[in-house]
């Protein structure tokens, strides 16, 4: 079940539209379900309506006006909550519906129970799956209602009420998620034929330019050269940047000024403020340590990828969700980087993942800062020639999509479990598609035999668990042709096989062959160690096998002299 509430101050106006059934076509037998003393006029069980409906509003204001005489009346007097059950949830009774209504009134505040001063109130119902309570705040003791956050008690009422009924359990949240676009905004995009309305495209706008950016100045830059979105920065009197807002083109209409959206009303996390601050925590790729090769910016972003679920599985929840801030970034840039047939389901991937970005847990945005970095590395490099690059980066990313929804359920935020299983299906869809003609051609470099033979007993010691199901996957053929391009390449395929099983765990994946396929590739393009390196690996090797050592019997330590007593 779902409440709205809203004021106003029209008490009249507010009983005219619940039992209207002319210009609301939508109702049908609008009658009162339950009352604030069981015994309250019904215009919707009388011949003579419009007296009865009269009688109603002045019953309901009688309080209003008392209190009005003494200057002591709220301007908004009135409180209007709609309650609607599930499309999937069965037809209540009259009966049942007169139960929930008593039972919100009584949680917000506005007619606790047994408090016989409560303000006047009706459960109206004109259509089978909702009703809607009217109530005026005014006591009977010409105290104005005390019903702070009575969303959110409605709401924690409301779920009480979904289990006692066997109904339909809804999501709830945790007050931080993005503000939904109004009736209003919907219909009017309908209008326009757009498939969202402005709220929402100007949402993910915004979210790509933040991935893409690296200060505000950048920032304001890229959304000003949008196509259709204006950009408006407003300042303090001092000159200092308070913030800024946008709007939509097509929204401005002759003569009207356009529909403006500042960050926060777009998003929570869009606010200036706070996108200086993400903006502030991003790794400079541009120095490096002399004589060493910089990492590419596609695979430091697997890399950074690829450690998020160990992240989260720390104690940490501030870091956990600042690494999932970042990779939400990566999901906005990735569809600037991908071809044009794996666009649409990347651009779903980050915008249902937007949800699972923010809780009420603050994050501590300077442990994104080598993912973030690394993203704007790649906006600003050649696009890869081919979708192994990015089948390599998705592969990591279904792996953190399930690590943040296993994340946010330990800590109950159910719209953020919700919100990273959509992204999981859309991430899984696109990484389907974009590995096939990569491991395709892999597989087509297939070793011979005897190689395979030999790579099935490295696999049978890194991996004993996980044999059947590699050996089974049709992506076996690519793994052991990357095993063998590794071996060519000078590197000692048990060990690059042995690090990629150590660095990633299979038991969430679900094509293990996969999973270790774009991990040793990608080991693979590291240098291969020298002779020497190899030598002293081995030797490292063999002690482990002999069993610990003590450090004190390992190496030995020169003794010193004593120091002489004067």
């Amino acid at each position: 079940m779902i409440a709205k509430i809203s004021g106003g101050k029209d008490t009249a106006g507010l009983i005219r539209y619940l039992f209207d059934t002319e210009k609301a076509k939508d109702h049908v037998d609008p009658h009162l379900v339950a009352s604030w003393d069981g015994f309250a006029p019904d215009p919707g069980r009388t011949d003579d309506f419009d007296a009865t409906r009269k009688l109603l509003v002045a019953d309901l204001d009688l309080h209003v006006k008392q209190a009005r005489r003494l200057g002591r009346a709220p301007e908004k007097h009135t409180w209007h909550c709609s309650i609607r059950a599930a499309e999937s949830d069965r037809v209540l009774s009259d009966e049942e519906w007169a139960d929930i209504a008593r039972r919100v009134v009584a949680a917000t505040g506005i007619a606790p129970e047994g408090d016989p001063d409560g303000c006047r109130w009706v459960a109206v119902r004109h259509a089978p799956d909702h009703i809607h309570i009217a109530a005026t705040k005014v006591r009977a003791d010409l105290r104005t209602a005390r019903h702070w956050n009575d969303y959110l008690t409605a709401d924690r009422e409301l779920a009480a009420i979904e289990k006692e009924y066997g109904l339909f359990q809804v999501v709830r949240g945790d007050r931080t998620a993005a503000k939904r676009p109004t009736r209003a905004e919907q219909e009017k995009a309908q209008r326009a034929s757009h498939d969202r309305p402005a709220r929402e495209r100007l949402r993910a706008t915004v979210r790509t330019a933040v991935a893409a950016a690296t200060s505000m100045e950048e920032f304001v830059h890229l959304l000003s050269h949008v196509e259709g979105v204006l950009v408006e920065i407003v300042h303090f009197p001092s000159g200092d940047v308070r913030g800024y807002k946008v709007a939509a083109e097509d929204t401005t209409t002759t003569g009207k000024e356009p529909v403006w959206f500042s960050g926060s009303e777009l998003a929570p996390d869009l606010s200036f403020p706070k996108i200086c601050k993400r903006l502030e925590n991003i790794e400079s790729r541009a120095a490096g340590q002399p004589g060493r090769r910089r990492p590419k910016s596609w695979h430091q972003a697997t890399a950074s990828t690829e450690r998020i679920p160990h992240h989260l599985d720390q104690t940490d929840d501030q870091a956990s969700q600042a690494h999932l801030a970042a990779f939400g970034e990566a999901l906005d840039a990735l569809p600037l980087l991908a071809p044009r047939s794996l666009r649409s389901q990347l651009r779903e991937a980050a915008s249902a993942f937007e949800r699972a970005t923010r809780s009420r847990i603050q994050a501590e945005h300077h442990h994104g800062r080598a993912l973030r970095g690394a993203v704007r590395a790649m906006l600003r490099e050649p696009a890869p020639k081919d979708c192994a690059t990015l089948a390599m980066f998705l592969d990591a990313a279904i792996l953190v999509a399930i690590a943040a929804a296993r994340w946010h359920q330990v800590r109950h935020h159910d719209q953020q479990v919700a919100a990273a299983r959509r992204t999981l299906l859309h991430l899984q869809a696109a990484y389907d598609q974009a590995a096939a003609a990569p491991l395709a051609a892999l597989a087509s470099r297939r070793p011979p035999q005897e190689t395979v033979a030999r790579h099935m007993l490295h696999l049978r010691r890194a991996v004993p668990d996980h044999l059947e199901l590699i050996v089974e996957d049709s992506a076996f053929g690519s793994l052991t042709a990357v095993l063998a391009e590794a071996e060519a390449k000078g590197h000692d395929p048990e060990r690059i096989l042995q690090q990629a099983v150590d660095h990633r765990a299979l038991d969430d994946a679900r094509r293990p062959a996969r999973v270790l396929t774009w991990r040793v590739q990608r080991l693979s393009a590291r240098p291969a160690p020298s002779t020497r390196a190899r030598a002293a690996q081995a030797r490292s090797a063999a002690l482990l096998s002999n069993g610990p050592v003590h450090a004190a019997a390992a190496v030995p330590v020169p003794q010193l002299p004593q120091a002489r007593r004067r």
